[in-house]
């Protein structure tokens, strides 16, 4: 299946925003686990908790791993793809005599 330029950039535009705070919350609460093994007086399981994609009564720990990886996947790929169709085309152009 071939996917053309409006398509790509309809995919990533859906997706981008809805995938922005998942990976920002896996991205923040993980740096802020490693913050706080530093410190063992402090508990951090909430953190923990928070990062693998338990929040509250809503628990997605068998599926935010696979979902956030997916996401980014796509996001990278989509991402890739409309960067490489906008770069110029570096071969120098041929003057003829």
């Amino acid at each position: 299946m071939v996917l053309n330029k409006m398509t790509i950039r309809k995919i990533h535009r859906i997706l981008a925003p809805i995938l922005f705070l998942p990976l920002v919350v896996t991205v923040l609460t993980g740096s802020l686990y490693q913050i706080a093994l530093l410190n063992q007086n402090f508990d951090y399981y909430w953190l923990i908790q928070i990062h693998k994609g338990q929040w509250g009564p809503l628990n997605l720990q068998a599926v935010y791993p696979f979902l956030n990886g997916l996401g980014l996947l796509v996001i990278a790929a989509t991402g890739l793809s409309m960067w490489l169709q906008t770069r110029p085309n570096r071969r120098p152009k041929r003057t003829e005599p």
